[in-house]
């Protein structure tokens, strides 16, 4: 091809990528709104740095894409303390034993507990990450730890974390409904959600239990005609209320994780209450103190001493057996100390728990 050819060709090029008659764009001078749905942010637990890719209509992990199976420590816990063991990890145990460790590689999860599934399916997943690193160490109320044991998963005795502190109703800020006893979730314009009673079978029965009990025990106070039977059957029986000639549901549940999805059925209207731990309202209401409140059932906001039939529940620890290597079960040894540890106990009174 000689000179000219090139040249004319080139210049084709031109025109057809940058057209004749393109003009300057203008500015762009206003700001979107933005279109997302309403979700309670609450927040990261840590500053992780750029690029976060976290979005809340779609990107939950789903363009996060990766598999991983070599930890220094995995914790596989039940998640409703989430905000004391927040303060542990960032605070006490990576501070602590991190460097003298050589911890780089850990997780854990804050759902409700997946320990034997997880450790049986070899991997717990998020979007498309898949994390394959068996957990060192779980914890979870009892009836998790039996069932690790029955199926011969763990080593060593059991370890007492801690005890919450019963049960509470908590309300939108304001208290709309003007919900003041556990009888004021029979009525019929009193929505309730709960955790998914599939799912979180063992937070359900407390739950679904804690109403059916305390009414049991309160029976002076019951509303002509009401007894506890009526109460647990006008919430859990199959029947919805019909209001202004429309069935509505009485009763909603999340699908999976009920500390995150309750709040928000309350905070956005679709449900009027929830029976909740007591430290699972007191975080949603120091963290959106302007959405929440909690109506106590028994005793105080600020001390609360649970009504006759109000549940308490314990959380254990239970070492998990395996092939750990010599930084594997030093790590999980000191997590069980920082656990023991009385900045621990510290911990958990700040957040409405006890030892």
């Amino acid at each position: 091809m000689n000179k000219s050819a090139l040249i004319f060709m080139l210049l084709v090029a031109m025109v057809l990528v940058v057209p004749g008659n393109a003009s300057a764009v203008p500015p762009v001078l206003g700001t979107p709104t933005i279109d997302s749905p309403q979700l309670l942010d609450w927040g990261q637990d840590v500053n992780n740095g750029e690029p976060d890719l976290t979005e809340q209509t779609a990107n939950r992990l789903v363009d996060l894409h990766g598999s991983f199976s070599d930890c220094d420590i995995a914790l596989s816990t039940a998640g409703n303390y989430h905000m004391a063991l927040r303060d542990l990890w960032y605070d006490i145990y990576l501070p602590q034993y991190a460097s003298e460790l050589g911890l780089k590689n850990w997780f854990f999860t804050t759902s409700p507990p997946v320990a034997l599934k997880q450790l049986k399916n070899g991997a717990v997943v998020f979007g498309n990450m898949s994390l394959r690193c068996m957990p060192q160490l779980a914890v979870g109320p009892q009836k998790v730890i039996n069932d690790l044991k029955a199926a011969g998963l763990t080593e060593g005795q059991q370890i007492p974390i801690f005890r919450n502190r019963g049960n509470v109703l908590l309300v939108k800020k304001g208290n709309p409904k003007h919900i003041l006893t556990i009888w004021d979730l029979g009525r019929p314009n009193v929505v309730i959600s709960t955790p998914n009673q599939n799912y979180e079978k063992n937070t359900f029965d407390n739950y679904s239990g804690s109403i059916y009990n305390i009414a049991m025990n309160d029976a002076a106070h019951a509303p002509d005609g009401w007894d506890a039977g009526r109460l647990f059957n006008s919430i859990f029986g199959p029947d919805k209320i019909k209001e202004n000639g429309t069935n509505h549901p009485k009763w909603v549940a999340g699908e999976k994780i009920h500390h995150r999805e309750v709040p928000w059925s309350i905070a956005y209207g679709r449900a009027d209450v929830a029976v909740i731990f007591y430290h699972l309202a007191l975080d949603a209401v120091r963290r959106f103190p302007d959405t929440f409140e909690i109506v106590s059932l028994g005793g105080t906001i600020d001390n609360p001493q649970p009504l006759p039939g109000n549940q308490v529940g314990a959380h254990f620890a239970v070492r998990i057996n395996g092939t750990w290597s010599d930084k594997q079960v030093q790590a999980r040894e000191r997590l069980i100390d920082a656990f023991n540890s009385a900045e621990f106990t510290s911990i958990l009174e700040k957040h409405g728990l006890q030892r």
